[in-house]
Formats: C-alpha cells, structure tokens, sequence
C-alpha cells in the first residue's frame, strides 16, 4: 500500500475533514490550530491557535463546525456562533452529522491529558436546527470518534479509555459496546458505503469493522500513531500523533487508496 504525507510537524494532527471544495481540514489538537490542504498541496492556517478540537463538520451555510471548549460555527468574514454549550463539560471531542444535519459530539467531563485529573465519564450529545440539545446515552469514558449511519439510525462511538466501539439503535435505544482491548484503543473513525466502520486505533494502526461488529481488515500506516481518518471517495486520509521518531511522520496527514469509498457524509444543519 502507498502513502503519500501531505503535511507534518504538528503535536496531534486530528478530525481530517473534506471540505466542499475538495481541500482538507485537519486541526492539531496539542499544538493549536485549524488547517487546510489545497488542491495544490498547500497548508494555510483557518483557524489559529484554536487548542483541543477533535472534530471538525461542514456547514451548509458556509464555514465548518469544530469542537473544542464548545461547539462553534466558523465561517470567514463572520464572528464564531456558538452551537452548542453545556455547563460543566470541559471540552467536545469528536463530531459528526446525519442526513438531517444534525451534529452529535461526544463531551468529555475532566481534562483527558492530565494524568492527575479526576477521570469523571461523558455523554454522546445530538443538537439540531429548532430542536433541544440531547443526551443520547452517557457512561462514555473518553468519548472520541464518532460516525452515524445516514439516516440517524444507528451511531458508533469510540471510547478510547475502555477500549471500546460504542453501537447505539436510536429508535429503540439500545446500546452494545464491542471490545477492541486485543486491538487497541480506538480513536477517530468512518463509515465506507458497504456500512463498515474504519477505526483509528492509538499505536494499532486502522481496523475496519464490519456491521456485526466482526474485524475483517487490518492496515498499518507508517506512523505509528493514528488518531483519525475521513473518506474522499476511494482517497482514505489518516491524520497521527507526534510520538515517532521520523520528524517527517511526526504529526502528520497521510492519504492512500482503498478498495471501497467512503459513504456519504452530510453537511451540519445548525
């Protein structure tokens, strides 16, 4: 399999996002900033200094909505417009959209790179255009990616502390977590159009889970730290820590050729 690194250099490249022009976003979650890949292979700064953003949607209005401290809608030449803020939530992961553009986004309740802090366990959030934030179930360690299934009916979450995938049936509210203890601790994740999930596994590479839950693939980017990955078509972007000792793979953005797209991923609606 050939990889193609499209940047590097950052503390922890995260939530590589396709934008409606077919640049990528991509945020660096330790080091600060949203970023942008052109057409041409050029990285600008979008948003900077922005600290803690693990998940990044397109707008259909225009701009993205990241994570961070709160949910926020960025578009150029406009003030942020929060989207979504809960007391007591010290930060939102990862993010992401159904067919009604509804955004969900895991919270995390302490701080997840204190080694010191009181490890107290998250929700998964849902907020949508008119409707009332909601909380979709809790118990979730260390909410990070999360990916729904287009029509809202079924939404995965990665708890990365338990090492656990998190499948959730909204209509009849029933939750089952699938052990990836023997594989790793998942991390950032995608659907493909056969309604597989891809996985980003910390120091385990990418595991592709098939809808029983089953691990059908496994794939080793060269940096050994992957933190998340997004579909453009066939094109598969995988972003990664800075734990590596090659400072051309140290926080990087990486992007092969798989044998199966992506599926459709809607813009936000909020």
């Amino acid at each position: 399999m050939d990889w193609e690194v499209l940047a590097h250099g950052y503390g922890l490249a995260e939530a590589p996002t396709v934008d409606a022009d077919g640049s990528l976003l991509f945020s660096d979650v330790l080091g600060g900033g949203i970023h942008r890949i052109d057409a041409t292979g050029r990285v600008t700064t979008v948003v900077p200094k922005r600290r803690g953003v693990g998940g990044i949607a397109i707008h259909a209005g225009g701009g993205f909505v990241c994570s961070g401290r709160d949910l926020l809608h960025v578009r150029a030449n406009a003030e942020p417009r929060t989207v979504l803020h809960v007391d007591g939530v010290a930060g939102w992961n990862d993010l992401c959209t159904d067919a009604a553009g509804r955004v969900y986004a895991g919270a995390l309740r302490f701080a997840v790179f204190d080694p010191d802090a009181e490890v107290v366990p998250g929700e998964l959030w849902r907020v949508g255009s008119g409707d009332e934030p909601a909380v979709l179930f809790g118990d979730v360690v260390h909410a990070n990616g999360v990916a729904c299934t287009p029509d809202g009916g079924t939404v995965y979450l990665s708890d990365t502390r338990a090492q656990h995938v998190i499948v959730f049936d909204v209509a009849r509210g029933a939750r089952r977590d699938i052990d990836l203890s023997a594989l790793g601790h998942p991390d950032g994740m995608a659907l493909d159009e056969e309604g597989a999930v891809w996985v980003a596994l910390v120091a385990g590479g990418i595991a592709r889970l098939t809808p029983a839950g089953d691990v059908d693939r496994r794939i080793e980017p060269p940096s050994a730290f992957t933190t998340s990955l997004c579909f453009d078509g066939r094109d598969l972007y995988v972003t990664t820590g800075g734990h590596t000792h090659d400072p051309e793979l140290r926080g990087c953005v990486l992007r092969t050729t798989v044998d199966v797209a992506g599926a459709p991923v809607a813009a936000a609606r909020v």
